[in-house]
């Protein structure tokens, strides 16, 4: 029962189906309204009308058969949204359609006054039946426009929110990506870890003392100001990414060492912001003990297709949880996998492993090139 009911809510839009139903019954009440006003104003072949088989015969019929099609044709419709097929070919099904609902209408209705015995086979005249069809042609092919537009402006309405929506989602995902970075990175121990580094420097090395703390106020700022876009060109990212490792390979001295693969022609390309620096601090953090004490991390960036790669590994310590584990321990992890899958979909793929050879973890993000 829940399956079906899953299938159902899937393919039918209960409120389509009703504003579907309610503009054919105003289609319809303006109907009675015109054959009320010819009856009482005495035209001639309006004398001998029957209200009851006008109303039971034809408009019932007519309404039940009209908006069961009409359904149809939604299903179809977002079908073909869905395939995104081209609009020659949606324009010819809908004008194919148009036609094949008079037809429809004209054989259920001769269908049942052979039923009830009013006509029988012998007597079913059939030119006049296409007769009678070719004579309404024209106001069922507006009809069925008409509410093809009804279709197809809802589904638009209904996608533009859903976009806006999920934009607004995004929107406030950077933002409390930002506050999550700035409560795991910039919390007090970063600081004054940094700072001290800064004041040691300052006897040792004047001008990397200076470069540290351009770097961090490049850092701050990046982070802080100038990323207000769900995606950067990758060539930006990593400039991000460049003033993070300055200040990290100051705190960790000689025990680590960071190396790059970066295939050129994919710095313009658009990634999400903020993405990298999360997957190093990840990197980092889990990659020493005290068995490993010196940490060398890869970074690979290359394309497969039309498929943007990230690599991310490293020769430390092994992870002891599987990855769905470590979303759920790591709020960085998991609001990495939120982003990707709030900008792409299904379309994507991040996992963070032991690496095959047992020496080191890594982290591997597959999204689509994107200009």
């Amino acid at each position: 029962m829940k399956k079906n009911y899953n299938i159902k809510k899937k393919y039918i839009d209960l409120k389509l189906v009703l504003l579907l139903a309610g503009f054919y019954a105003l289609f319809d009440l303006v109907l009675i309204a015109k054959t009320a006003y010819m009856q009482v104003f005495g035209v001639e072949s309006m004398k001998s009308f029957s209200w009851s088989r006008f109303l039971l015969d034809n408009l019932l019929f007519d309404y039940i058969i009209v908006v069961s099609f009409m359904t149809l044709i939604a299903i179809s419709t977002k079908r073909f949204l869905r395939k995104n097929y081209s609009w020659t070919k949606i324009i010819s099904t809908h004008i194919l359609f148009s036609l094949l609902i008079g037809i429809v209408i004209r054989l259920v209705v001769d269908f049942y006054y052979i039923l009830l015995g009013q006509v029988s086979f012998a007597e079913y005249d059939l030119e006049s039946s296409i007769f009678r069809f070719m004579y309404v042609i024209d106001l069922n092919f507006l009809i069925y426009f008409a509410m093809v537009f009804i279709i197809y402006t809802y589904y638009y309405v209904k996608e533009v929110k859903k976009a806006e929506k999920k934009q607004g989602k995004l929107e406030a995902q950077l933002v409390n990506t930002r506050m999550k970075m700035l409560s795991s990175q910039l919390q007090p121990h970063f600081l004054f870890n940094t700072l001290n580094s800064i004041a040691v420097l300052t006897d040792i090395d004047a001008a990397k003392a200076k470069d540290t703390i351009a770097d961090l106020s490049d850092f701050l700022r990046e982070i802080l100001y100038d990323n207000d876009s769900n995606r950067i060109p990758l060539e930006k990212e990593l400039r991000i990414l460049e003033f993070y490792l300055n200040i990290i390979k100051v705190r960790f001295s000689d025990h680590l060492k960071i190396s790059t693969e970066i295939d050129e022609s994919l710095l313009p390309k658009l990634v999400p912001a903020l993405l990298l620096q999360p997957i190093l601090e990840n990197s980092i953090k889990h990659g020493y003990d005290f068995n490993h004490t010196d940490l060398e991390i890869l970074v690979k960036i290359y394309a497969e297709g039309k498929t943007l790669i990230i690599k991310v590994e490293n020769n430390g310590a092994p992870v002891e949880a599987g990855h769905k584990l470590l979303l759920k321990r790591g709020m960085g992890l998991a609001n990495i996998n939120d982003r990707l899958e709030n900008l792409y979909g299904n379309n994507y793929f991040f996992e963070v492993r032991n690496k095959n050879t047992g020496a080191g973890i890594e982290t591997i993000i597959k999204i689509p090139i994107e200009n």
